[in-house]
């Protein structure tokens, strides 16, 4: 009788289990919330009632009414919040009694609290007003626009609890944009008070006893090479010829994991966000700024701690040997990419000696990638000119250059040395869960319109393995350079791929043709290589451990790097924007770069600026219809054809900063003549 009683509990217990189900929430503008879930097919609904506290794009756990009507969507009720997307929000204050304070009639004392007020988020989703106690106030009165922090609400119905974390400047309308660009997809503004205290007491010093338990290469040349206006400084190069004749390279990386200890409030602030994220006028750092600019910093003439992989490189690029472990090394200088460059193409110049061997080597290493298999898709970075105000004055279009190659080569070698050691280790004979970097091969569907589209310009592809795919869309690639349709098939081939991610299962990376890969090189900005260290530290040390939560620590911040990634593309949508009013009912040259039913996008050739020319402005011209295997529009009487790599001539007709959107309208006679667009400001020709 006992045993079936216990049965039938377990049985019921693996039921309520099975009605348990994880999920992110999406509330749409009427206040409807929909939990999307990997393990079922269709999302399940929830009921405003049932939120218990969840807002837009936290991720629940819901649990499953009984399934309801045959055809009928689940239902659920949140039962937790597993995460929460955003804690700080924008909007404006609404006090109870605007009136100052009342202060002590008799002693001159401190203000007595009176009054309280809620803040009103400015969201197009629903959520609930956010009760400010006075002593929360900060500064702010009535109607000020605020940046607001959630700090508690509890499931018995009581209203959300806030404080005033700043007051905005309402007459500067990008530090709004940026602020709201950052919230929206989940990336707080400030961070916590703990982790700020923690920060600020780590000692700036470095104790000789600290010192002692590391390899000293502080007497080797070392430097840095970052970007003209790089505040954080994660790698460094150390160089010198060995008596064998070959060349003993140091790759040193900020030794982050030393000052930010595990499960500090440090540590669980730099994990929530996982990633720094770069907008064109900030960057809003994973790290406090006292951490990443200045203690973790590889700066010039000052001892840092860091974590390294020290190779033996032959003249001819063989890697004889390599160490891996902790060291104290000293930046002899910091060097800018330009400068690095100037001394690749002069030939001479501080350490040129040294830079020039190391680009020896580095364009060996990348050779040889790419004749394993590696797929060279050229990187064009835009960027933008700012004036003392953060407004956009020009546009810079930045292609990948042999200096920034140098320290790609020997940033891929450090990480994909790290890796393989780390596969071979196994605790209890299962390899040790661990934070690889993977890319999956292209899906064979997701190739087949490519390769149709690709064909139309003349390039073949062979299909018949992924290196032979590989080996396709380099020759492509080679042959498209510098052709109008080069961005275009390019961004296309990126969209046929797999994305990278973060995943404890070593599938490889495709793209760079490594079959073991990881993110060693750059803990100040990214929280999987802090992970990196801490696993490599524990496998030199013989202390491993399985870290059970890996795989859901490796989810975490892959979607942090696609929402980091989100945010960056929005916050160059609006300074795109931004930029492109300067010149309303001016054309410009483009290529087309997307087409859709209602239209298509066109990227100017100058700027790289994308703007939609909507299908109703066509119609005065012919009716357009889309025909999806084509990528392209097609004119029903004229025959007319917009194809995605088409050069066109487009006007400038609207640039709405709200919606982050350009409008161009096509240019039946565009490009008859001379169409030398100036930059307005310094009257010279876009870089």
């Amino acid at each position: 009788m006992g045993r079936k009683n216990s049965k039938k509990k377990k049985k019921d217990r693996h039921t309520t289990r099975e009605q348990m189900v994880k999920g992110i929430l999406d509330i749409t503008r009427s206040g409807m919330g929909f939990v999307s879930v990997e393990t079922l097919p269709e999302d399940v609904i929830v009921r405003p009632g049932d939120f218990n506290t969840a807002l837009h794009g936290d991720t629940v756990r819901v649990k499953l009414k009984e399934e309801g009507e045959h055809g009928k969507r689940r239902q659920g009720i949140i039962t937790e919040i597993l995460r929460r997307k955003q804690t700080e929000f924008l909007g404006r204050m609404q006090m109870n009694d605007p009136r100052p304070p009342a202060r002590a009639a008799t002693n001159g004392d401190d203000p007595v609290g009176r009054g309280f007020g809620f803040f009103v988020a400015e969201t197009d989703r629903p959520m609930p007003d956010i009760f400010i106690p006075r002593q929360n106030f900060n500064g702010a009165k009535d109607n000020d626009r605020v940046l607001v922090r959630l700090l508690e609400w509890e499931k018995d119905g009581k209203r959300p609890v806030g404080e005033v974390v700043s007051i905005m400047d309402e007459g500067d309308s990008n530090e709004m944009a940026m602020k709201e660009i950052l919230l929206e997809n989940g990336f707080p503004i400030e961070f916590p008070e703990e982790a700020k205290e923690e920060a600020a007491r780590i000692p700036d010093t470095i104790p000789d006893s600290e010192a002692k338990k590391r390899k000293d290469v502080r007497d080797i040349l070392t430097f840095t090479i970052d970007p003209i206006d790089a505040k954080d400084f994660d790698d460094a190069l150390s160089f010198r010829v060995l008596k064998n004749g070959n060349y003993e390279i140091g790759i040193h990386i900020a030794d982050v994991a030393h000052y930010v200890e595990e499960d500090t409030a440090l540590d669980k602030a730099a994990y929530e966000k996982a990633t720094s994220v770069y907008l064109p006028d900030r960057v809003n750092p994973m790290l406090p700024e006292h951490i990443s600019n200045e203690l973790c910093s590889l700066r010039p003439n000052e001892d840092s701690l860091t974590f390294s992989a020290i190779f033996q490189i032959s003249p001819k690029g063989q890697v004889k040997q390599h160490w891996l472990g902790k060291t104290v090394i000293h930046s002899d200088q910091r060097f800018s990419y330009e400068e690095v460059q100037e001394i690749i193409e002069a030939k001479e110049g501080l350490y040129a000696e040294q830079i020039l061997v190391l680009n020896h080597l580095a364009q060996r290493f990348r050779k040889q990638r790419f004749k394993n298999g590696a797929i060279n898709f050229s990187s064009q970075e835009v960027r933008f000119k700012l004036d003392e105000n953060k407004k956009p004055v020009g546009i810079i279009i930045k292609e990948s250059k042999e200096a920034h190659q140098l320290i790609e080569e020997f940033m891929l070698l450090a990480n994909r040395t790290v890796a393989a050691d780390l596969s071979k280790i196994k605790l209890k004979n299962k390899p040790i869960p661990f934070p690889y970097r993977v890319h999956d091969n292209p899906d064979e569907e997701k190739l087949i319109p490519f390769v149709a589209f690709a064909r139309k310009f003349g390039h073949k592809f062979d299909t018949s393995s992924p290196d032979a795919i590989a080996a396709s869309f380099n020759q492509m690639l080679m042959d498209v350079h510098g052709k109008p349709e080069q961005h275009v098939l390019e961004q296309l081939g990126i969209r046929t791929m797999a994305k990278a991610k973060y995943d404890v299962e070593n599938i490889g990376h495709y793209g760079l043709g490594f079959e073991n890969y990881c993110h060693f090189t750059s803990p100040i900005r990214r929280y999987p290589d802090v992970m990196v260290h801490r696993a490599l530290q524990q496998a030199i040390e013989n202390n491993l451990y399985i870290d059970k939560k890996m795989a859901e620590k490796c989810k975490h911040c892959s979607e942090r790097e696609r929402a980091a990634m989100e945010a960056e593309r929005a916050a160059n949508k609006y300074k795109q924007v931004e930029y492109m009013k300067n010149f309303l009912g001016e054309e410009f040259e483009g290529v087309i770069s997307g087409v859709a039913s209602f239209g298509f996008w066109v990227e100017t050739v100058e700027h790289k600026c994308e703007g939609l020319v909507s299908i109703n402005s066509l119609l005065d011209f012919d009716e357009f219809k889309l025909i999806e295997t084509d990528y392209c529009l097609v004119g029903q009487r004229s025959g007319r054809k917009f194809r995605m790599g088409d050069k066109v001539w487009i006007k400038v007709v609207a640039a709405n900063l709200t919606k982050r959107q350009l409008d161009y309208e096509w240019v039946v006679t565009g490009g008859l003549k001379d169409k030398k667009t100036k930059d307005k400001d310094n009257n010279e020709p876009i870089l």
